[in-house]
């Protein structure tokens, strides 16, 4: 039988709901690595400009954005992004090489770098999902991944949010500082939901490649150069 203590723990259930981004920065897997229950909430409208299909690496020239060419429409979710082609995926692994195969753990990185790069996916969301869950594996992050289409969420852009962390059970709600912009804290906390706001300020430099640091840039730049010590450069990481 549990005692009280442990059954308050057992009743816990933290959860992070956010849209896929291609190969994101570290402070992206501290949100996963946080939480219970990762929710991907890719059933939402399209936007330009964004993390959805581009992200940051290190080079001797500074940064370089790595970019999937899905064209701009944004009257579509980024379920319904189809790729145009699969071209880019060679031009990235080949731009990735070109960077990081001086990189310390660069080969003992590379079945990963193979499998996010050589595969037939064709569709935005389920790539990065699918990259997102490699590399939370390869970490060795033990949290649930979900997709917010099996709780078929109803109502408008905060009423969704809330149908979802009611049907996950979730006691918390974890999220970036950006929701502090239309989403109004009293609005969970009146489902009995408590809210925290993770914070990506403080994060330790690591062995980087072309300095000075930048922490901005797509987590495998953390793989590459720290291998499987990559999880204790996390601010969750705990031994």
């Amino acid at each position: 039988m549990l005692s009280g203590k442990n059954l308050e723990n057992e009743m816990k259930k933290t959860v992070v709901i956010l849209q896929s981004n291609y190969i994101p920065w570290k402070g992206y897997f501290d949100l996963i690595n946080s939480a219970d229950e990762f929710v991907f909430y890719d059933d939402v409208q399209y936007t330009t400009g964004d993390w959805r299909n581009r992200n940051k690496i290190k080079t001797e020239d500074g940064t370089k954005w790595l970019t999937i060419p899905v064209g701009d429409n944004i009257k579509r979710t980024v379920k319904e992004v189809r790729f145009e082609n699969n071209d880019w995926k060679s031009k990235h692994f080949q731009i990735l090489k070109k960077y990081y195969s001086k990189a310390p753990f660069y080969e003992i990185s590379l079945p990963l770098i193979n499998s996010l790069y050589f595969n037939e996916i064709g569709t935005l969301s389920e790539y990065n999902q699918f990259a997102i869950k490699e590399i939370s594996n390869w970490l060795g992050i033990k949290t649930t991944f979900n997709d917010s289409s099996i709780y078929a969420p109803e109502g408008d852009k905060i009423s969704r949010l809330i149908d979802i962390l009611l049907k996950t059970k979730a006691t918390e709600f974890l999220c970036g500082p950006a929701v502090k912009n239309y989403l109004k804290q009293e609005l969970i906390q009146e489902q009995g939901i408590s809210m925290r706001y993770f914070d990506y300020y403080g994060y330790r430099e690591y062995n980087q490649l072309f300095p000075p640091f930048i922490h901005e840039v797509s987590i495998l730049d953390l793989i590459c150069n720290e291998g499987k010590h990559s999880i204790e450069f996390l601010k969750s990481y705990t031994s």
